[in-house]
């Protein structure tokens, strides 16, 4: 079993950037693909990026690339989420999660964390 811990979200300014951190503890970080999913109020979870165990796949939703990049440092158990450029629409609360494999669908995660609210202002 790992435990997820999501920070570094918080009010930016539409254009400016955050960087999320997700820390990971207990089994080892470095066997479970990571992913980051978001969800806006009254909005589904959508999936945002993904990245393999050892770091050399990641995938992304497409209306994110070239904005959000997804990251993992497995020497210190922790995944990040850089984003870039935000908008408004970006507003939601961020979880990662953490599976067997990379995948883009939330069902494919075991582990979630508890979120981190993340707001873009106009």
């Amino acid at each position: 079993q790992v435990q997820l811990v999501e920070s570094g979200g918080g009010l930016v300014q539409a254009g400016g950037s955050l960087r999320l951190s997700c820390a990971a503890s207990g089994r080892t970080f470095s066997s479970y693909a990571m992913g980051w999913f978001r969800q806006a109020p009254g909005k589904e979870r959508e999936f945002v990026a993904a990245i393999q165990r050892s770091g050399g796949r990641t995938y992304y939703a497409d209306s994110l690339k070239g904005r959000f990049t997804i990251s993992r440092d497995n020497a210190k158990n922790t995944a990040y989420l850089q984003m870039n450029t935000m908008k408004p629409e970006d507003t939601a609360v961020y979880y990662c999660a953490a599976g067997n494999y990379i995948a883009t669908m939330g069902g494919a995660y075991d582990y979630w964390g508890q979120g981190t609210q993340v707001t873009v202002s106009s």
